[in-house]
């Protein structure tokens, strides 16, 4: 059964029905320029409704080491989840600050790019492969694009490895199928516009991909 992170999340109600689906994972963003951006008194609160029934997530991007204390005290999370262009020293210095588990998104657009799999393997608890973002786009992820997942063929990649980028309930079948991977993280494919989480696109997504 393939592992579900639930990403972007802002309200107690989509929390709940993200909970409500099966999602094993629910993901807080932490990034002004994000429409999913939440303060920390509300990822506190979060968090806290979600302790216990997911594994909790905090997104942050190339964070300073104040940014990402505050975020480990008011989350308390599970797991970091880095998605900025932090390089693999960086990864392995906030693993052992925090003594968090870490998990660091790859863009990808070419079969070049898995070429840094293999150094960020050997800081990163888990890996997440997302879509190298469009050019002239202002978040380094949630743009609701996919890769080439026949990228992946023959490739040499971690246990757990994540997948995300463009994945919604009308394409996670064909994903799972084309990648070999059992780990997804959606975001933008659950929402009824930037930001806007849908009780029932998580529903039906959960569906899908269990399906």
């Amino acid at each position: 059964m393939p592992e579900i992170k639930i990403c972007g999340l802002s309200t107690p109600d989509t929390l709940d029905a993200a909970l409500a689906a099966g999602a094993d994972w629910v993901g807080f963003v932490r990034f002004p320029r994000s429409p999913r951006h939440v303060a920390l008194d509300t990822a506190r609160s979060l968090s806290h409704r979600a302790k216990g029934r997911a594994g909790r997530v905090v997104l942050l991007v190339d964070p300073d080491d104040d940014a990402l204390a505050a975020a480990v005290a008011a989350i308390g999370p599970d797991l970091i989840q880095l998605h900025g262009r932090e390089s693999a020293a960086r990864v392995a210095a906030i693993r052992a600050a925090t003594g968090l588990p870490v998990m660091k998104a790859l863009g990808i657009a070419t079969r070049a790019d898995l070429a840094r799999v293999a150094d960020f393997a050997a800081v990163a608890d888990r890996l997440l492969l997302d879509a190298k973002p469009p050019p002239g786009a202002a978040l380094p992820g949630g743009n609701g694009v996919r890769f080439d997942w026949d990228l992946l063929a023959g490739a040499d990649l971690p246990a757990g490895t994540m997948l995300s980028g463009g994945l919604c309930a009308d394409t996670v079948a064909e994903a799972l199928r084309r990648t070999g991977l059992t780990a997804l993280d959606v975001s933008s494919g659950v929402e009824s516009a930037p930001g806007i989480k849908d009780p029932a696109r998580i529903a039906a997504f959960v569906a899908a991909a269990r399906g």
